[in-house]
């Protein structure tokens, strides 16, 4: 009896997967370790709620909560592959940033590199939702700054100081922000982070 062809294997999703094995804010000491697959799911909860008030409540032009959720699901999948550089290093000065982009930019194509041809535009219009369906991006970005404010209160609740700053320099960007979800969260939903089990039942 012959042998079965073998299949055509691609990489993609098993190298996705291995978004667990990637840890954030590697400068600081963490009472809790954070991994990219778990922030990545909690920006995406919170991208889907923000759209989901921008369109419910705050009249504005209609987004896909969906959509808001799966970018959020990917954006930061560039760092399976360049690992997660610390917000000090990233931001230093413009030149660091601009490489940092350009950076991030091949390691998405070499995700995508891992995909069969007929499943590039796809995940190429996920993977690079910022050019793609640039409408997302600040609703995203606010997201993942929300993401980030609760993991320095979290880590300060516990008693961390090493994230005090952290969490003062990212609640004064979210109050900066000009998307009224955003503040319209803050408002309504920030403050339960703070509570205990107990408190919440």
């Amino acid at each position: 009896m012959e042998e079965k062809e073998k299949q055509e294997q691609y990489d993609f999703f098993a190298y996705i997967g291995r978004m667990k094995y990637i840890f954030r804010w590697g400068l600081m000491r963490n009472t809790d370790s954070e991994n990219i697959q778990e922030h990545s799911l909690q920006v995406a909860i919170l991208a889907h709620a923000l759209a989901v008030i921008h369109n419910q409540l705050c009249g504005r032009e209609e987004l896909s909560p969906d959509r808001a959720c799966v970018y959020a699901v990917f954006h930061d999948a560039g760092e399976i592959i360049t690992g997660d550089l610390p917000t000090p290093v990233k931001y230093y000065n413009p030149v660091i940033r601009e490489n940092y982009q350009a950076i991030e930019a091949v390691a998405k194509e070499k995700l995508l590199s891992m995909l069969p041809a007929e499943l590039d535009a796809v995940y190429r219009r996920i993977l690079f939702y910022e050019q793609e369906d640039a409408q997302y991006y600040p609703i995203v970005k606010a997201a993942d700054k929300l993401s980030a404010y609760i993991k320095c209160a979290e880590e300060v609740k516990a008693g961390n100081r090493e994230f005090v700053k952290a969490m003062e320099s990212t609640l004064e960007a979210l109050q900066a922000s000009e998307l009224p979800e955003v503040a319209y969260f803050m408002r309504h939903y920030m403050e339960a982070y703070n509570k205990t089990l107990d408190e919440m039942n």
